[in-house]
């Protein structure tokens, strides 16, 4: 059958046709909301210090926090990826009772306003806390106001990224392949490692990498639990704060760091959202 290309629904007449039934009222507002998305951004481009941007990059101060942010972070998203991991497979395949409050509770600090995740953190894992003084008392560790107590303040609030993302791609795993390999005489633990765990590996990356951009730009759950002081726990986004204050094309130039970042980080993972159901 030949569809002529003034045919209705085909060709220029099929686009006219289509645009003379767009629905305005929800355009607009699309419109609108793009606009209210993209235009920080770009003013964030416009008023950037584009002659002096090298320079302020090689700063110490800006130095110094680069290097504490892209250490705190990839350290977090290791401990993310350590514990994560097997509590996404837990979710996943273990049935037990009360697993969906443990889903629910696994995905807390998603909506938990950070700086109310930092207050939780002090009140369990500080100097008299319900873990904290233990730990002091035992073994003489103290996690706040430390470079560690960064980290473990990035890994709570970045944890669940991987969490779901890792229990996403469990349950779309075609469990037949693990099956098999349980029938041919293999442990539990080598079809984990040699069979699920390859099969889970795009989802088990895109966590990670979602979980590293959390870690990086995490801000209020940082200073609340580790503070903000200079080479230990003044990360990029404390950085940022504190240089509004005083100097705010330093302020810029660190905020178009962490934006180049989340749009490295979109585009890599663009076919994944794009390509999937």
């Amino acid at each position: 059958m030949t569809v002529r290309p003034d045919a209705p629904g085909s060709g220029v007449a099929g686009r006219r046709e289509v645009s003379a039934r767009l629905p305005w009222m929800l355009v607009l507002p699309a419109v609108a909301g793009l606009a209210f998305l993209v235009l920080p951004l770009a003013g964030l481009l416009i008023r950037a210090p584009w002659p002096t941007l090298l320079q302020r990059l090689a700063e110490p101060q800006v130095l110094e926090a680069l290097r504490l942010s892209l250490v705190c972070a990839t350290v977090a998203t290791v401990v993310c990826v350590l514990f994560g991991v097997p509590l996404a497979w837990l979710l996943a395949r273990v049935e037990f009772p009360g697993r969906r409050v443990v889903r629910a509770l696994v995905t807390v600090p998603l909506v938990l306003p950070p700086v109310v995740g930092g207050v939780a953190l002090l009140l369990v894992l500080g100097r008299r806390g319900l873990i904290g003084q233990w730990l002091e008392s035992a073994f003489g560790i103290t996690l706040p106001f430390t470079t560690i107590g960064v980290i473990v303040a990035e890994a709570f609030v970045a944890m669940p990224f991987l969490v779901i993302s890792v229990e996403g791609a469990l349950r779309a795993a075609d469990r037949r392949f693990e099956e098999a390999a349980a029938t041919l005489g293999a442990s539990r633990w080598t079809v984990f490692r040699r069979v699920t765990l390859p099969l889970i590996m795009p989802g088990v990356v895109a966590g990670a990498v979602l979980c590293w951009a959390r870690a990086l730009g995490e801000f209020g759950a940082t200073i609340t639990f580790a503070g903000n002081f200079p080479g230990t726990t003044r990360t990029m986004p404390l950085a940022v704060y504190l240089a509004l204050e005083t100097e705010p094309d330093a302020a810029i130039v660190l905020s178009l760091v962490l934006l180049a970042v989340s749009v490295v980080i979109l585009a890599g993972l663009r076919d994944r959202w794009v390509n999937s159901p």
